[in-house]
Parts: C-alpha cells; structure tokens; sequence
C-alpha cells in the first residue's frame, strides 16, 4: 500500500564505549519532509533531556494516529471539529518476562466542535472506539491504548 521511510545516525565521537560512557545523543532523518529531529535514549537510561526519546516518539506517534482517525471520522459524521489537543502518557512498565515494555498509552483529548451538529457522549464515545479500531498505529501494537476525557 505505501511505504513510510526514516533514517538514523549516531556516532561515538572519540568517547568511550563503557556502558556509562557512550553518548546516546542521534538523529532521525525523515528524507519525504527533509525533517531531522534529534533523539536520544530517555533521561532515566543516560539520554539527553533536550532530546526526544523513543517512548516519547511511540506514545506521540499513537495519540497523532488516534486522532487524525477521529478527525476523519467527526468530519465523515458530520461534525465540525475546531481544535483536539491531547496530553498523551506514555507508561514504560515492568512485563511479564521481566523486561520493561511501553504497555499503556493513555491519552486525554480536548476537543471543541462548532457548528448545529453537537456531540453526545455516547457520539463521542463510539467516534473514539472508532478511531482506535480504524488507527493503522493501534492495530500494529499490543500496547493498550485508550483514551479518558
């Protein structure tokens, strides 16, 4: 159907390659939007605090698909959507192999809508189930994802 490329790169530098030593610090290169976006490992594993680390990229990717899906879906059910904001958490826990996984991702859209045509809950409700069933990125993980308002 489509393909969606990406790029990396990291380099040593001349430091150290002891666990505690090597820097964590790369870029992802996005070659369709000549987009470079610096990242590293998160804080808590010898990342870089002023770069964006891969959990935060994960959790961000999913809460981006969950709601372009609900977008399209209001739009095709007739409703006129102003603006969605989300504060998406990302939860890295501990599974069932002992091996830290991003098991949940828990997003908490405000959405504002215009126009005659006004939500219900119960709308609102089966637009966000909707839009997870129908999220390319939901239905490539087994993290949880959902959403509370």
């Amino acid at each position: 159907m489509s393909e969606h490329k990406t790029s990396l790169n990291w380099k040593r530098n001349g430091s150290g390659f002891g666990y505690k030593e090597y820097p964590r610090g790369h870029q992802w290169n996005f070659p369709r939007s000549n987009q470079t976006l610096k990242a590293s490992a998160a804080p808590d594993f010898l990342g870089d605090a002023d770069a964006t680390d891969p959990e935060e990229a994960f959790t961000a990717a999913l809460a981006s698909c969950h709601m372009l899906t609900f977008l399209a879906i209001a739009s095709m059910s007739g409703f006129v959507v102003d603006s969605y904001e989300d504060e998406a958490v990302g939860y890295l826990e501990k599974g069932e192999n002992g091996k830290p996984w991003l098991a949940r991702v828990v997003m908490h859209p405000q959405i504002t809508f215009s126009g005659e045509k006004q939500p219900s809950p119960e709308d609102l409700e089966k637009i966000h189930h909707k839009a997870h069933q129908e999220c390319f990125l939901a239905n490539s993980v087994k993290t949880e994802v959902t959403w509370e308002s």
